[in-house]
Order: C-alpha cells, then structure tokens, then sequence
C-alpha cells in the first residue's frame, strides 16, 4: 500500500483498512459532522463488555494494528453492539476561537491519557492508539478516522472500546471506556479523505472486571476524564511547530524488521512541515520528522507544549500516514491532517454528546 510521490518519497497508511481512489477536497470546507451511535443504551455497552471480557483482552496484543493491507474488511454478521446509520450535522461556525485547556485527573499530579482502541470489523479484531481529550462531557476520545470507521463500505466500527494505559496482559488499570459515537467531518465517510482522517469518539462511563462470588461482574470507573485527564485542543497552528507524538506502533518496517511490538508508548519529537499524499487526497497534510513509527501507532496524539512531568500538552493532530522519505529500510516520518477550525466543530459535536449515568 505504498504512494509514489517522488523518487525516494513513499507514503502509506500506519492502519488504513482500504486503499482509497482519489477524491476532491479542501481541507478549508465548511464544517459539516457526521455522527454515527455505536452503543447507546446500558444494555448496549452491557453486551460490548461482555465481548471484551479478560480472556479476550489479554489475546489482544495478538490482534492486527488494522493493517490488513488492500482487501476490504469483510462484511459483517454480527451486532455492532447497538450501532446504528448515521446522520450528517449541520454546525455553526463559531465567531470566537475555540479553547481546550489540559486537565489532570481528580486526585493526580499527572494526566495518563494515552491508549489503545480494540474494534472489529468483520469477523477480525484490530487495534489502534488513541487519547482522552479534556472535554465538558468528561468522555472523549480522538483517534484517526479510519480506526473507526470504514469510508469505502461506509461501516462503523463494532465493539469499538477505549483502553487507557493497557497493560501488556491484558490489564486494564485506568478502565474499559465503551465508545457511544463517533463524530467525524463529513468528507471522511463520504471521500475517504485522508485530510479528515481524524474522529472524535465520545465514551461511556468506564469500568473494569472484578470478581464476585465466582463470576465476573462491571465495576464502575466514572468518566474517563476524571480517571485519567485529558489533553487539550490546538487548532490551525501551521507548520514549523515542534510536536512529541505518541504511539504503540508494532507492524513491521520496510525492510522486513520489527522495532517495535506495540505493548509499550513510543514517543517522537521533531518539527512539522507541509506534505501531500495526491493517492490519499491528502492535500493540506502536516508532517513530523524524524519518526520512524510503524502500524499501531495510528489514531496517537500529537501535542504542542508537552509538559512530560504532567503529561499534557495540546493536541494538533493524530498519526495518520507514515513515510518513508529516503526510500531506505526504516520509516523517517509520519503525517497528521492539519487540525483547523472544521476539527473544532467535530470535537465540539462529540463533546455535547450524554451518556447514561450508569452502565453497570
């Protein structure tokens, strides 16, 4: 799944699950959401909880980072937990900037906003990176788009779940967040264009397994924001800013070698610049340099103004892309969309969003 774009530039996908045809777009068009319900009531995340029981979990470092290369993800058979169609949005530009300050957690000196997405399309699980996002509901998610929905079959996601800091066997010491809905610009369900390929997924109350009495039963967690922080929001920054991006990257590089086995949060550090993807339509892509992530790391935040000792910053953007600059063995870069204002109309439409007060 590599992109030509000169002689020794390629591009592709961290965990595309299709190669897209090209499409027109401009990453300036008005900001239109388009919202898709993944489990809406407590008996809908009660039945995607009992999918992702510990025996499940604990096989998951064993699932695909979503790269199953150029086949389409087969059609599915079974319930999407409560999922339903979508609907398009129409929003209102906002006349004032939008301002998403960090938070930390309740009772906690640093924020643990980093994870992992488990999903299914099909009859497969996948895998992605991901964030909590500070937000007035206390229940977002950001990751890329296509770590939740599939443009080209026009599919949400199924059993689509949140795990902050999973531990290498399966734990799930900040909680299991069950996804609710996803919110997304319009052009990446319609176009499959990769200068949206971004979502905003709003969460459920969390929980963990315990034991009782010999059976496994739901503990309440509370919000995910209130668990583990939650990073804020940068919007039209441009390019020259200096960004540390995250990750669980753990597919192999171009020449065959595996670096990384996506069990433990990568970081890179560098400077961004514009780059373009014409196969992806990615025409307004920012850039980071050097990274050499893999598969995995897909959906993982990127922050201006990191504060490592309180584990904050910013979010600019989310692991999209992947390249290979130099055409040589390893991966040097990975791109992001630009995060504009239409983001922010996204990111607002997944943070006014309610869930239930108890799911367990």
């Amino acid at each position: 799944m590599m992109i030509p774009r000169a002689r020794h530039l390629v591009a592709v996908a961290l965990s595309a699950l299709l190669v897209l045809p090209t499409f027109g777009g401009s990453a300036s068009a008005d900001s239109r959401v388009y919202s898709v319900t993944l489990a809406k009531t407590a008996a809908d995340v009660q039945r995607v909880a009992a999918y992702w029981k510990p025996d499940r979990l604990k096989a998951a470092d064993s699932y695909s980072p979503a790269t199953p290369g150029s086949q389409p993800a087969s059609a599915s058979s079974g319930s999407a937990g409560g999922a339903g169609s979508g609907q398009t949005v129409a929003t209102k530009k906002s006349k004032t900037a939008l301002t998403v300050p960090a938070v930390v957690p309740n009772q906690a000196a640093a924020a643990r906003t980093m994870g992992k997405v488990f999903f299914r399309f099909g009859a497969k699980e996948y895998w992605c990176s991901a964030s909590a996002v500070a937000a007035k509901n206390r229940s977002v998610v950001a990751t890329a788009g296509h770590c939740a929905y599939d443009s080209r079959q026009a599919k949400a996601a199924e059993y689509w779940i949140f795990v902050p800091n999973p531990g290498p066997n399966g734990e799930t010491p900040d909680g299991i967040y069950v996804g609710a809905a996803i919110s997304m610009h319009e052009h990446w369900p319609g176009k499959g264009d990769y200068d949206y390929d971004y979502a905003f997924v709003t969460v459920h109350r969390g929980f963990t397994w315990a034991t009782k009495s010999g059976r496994l039963v739901m503990q309440d967690t509370g919000r995910l924001q209130d668990k583990v922080g939650g990073q804020g929001l940068a919007l039209s920054n441009g390019i020259g800013n200096r960004i540390t991006a995250f990750g669980y990257p753990a597919g192999p590089q171009p020449d065959g070698s595996r670096p990384f086995n996506g069990r433990t949060l990568q970081s890179c550090t560098g400077s961004t610049r514009w780059t373009v993807a014409p196969n992806f339509d990615l025409q307004y892509g920012v850039q980071l340099q050097p990274c050499n992530f893999s598969a995995g790391a897909s959906g993982g935040a990127w922050l201006i103004g990191y504060q490592a000792a309180k584990g904050i910053g910013s979010l600019s953007g989310v692991n999209s892309l992947t390249w290979n600059r130099d055409a040589k063995g390893a991966y040097d870069a990975v791109s992001s969309p630009n995060f504009t204002a239409a983001t922010g109309e996204v990111y607002k439409h997944a943070a006014s969003l309610t869930t239930p007060a108890n799911v367990t």
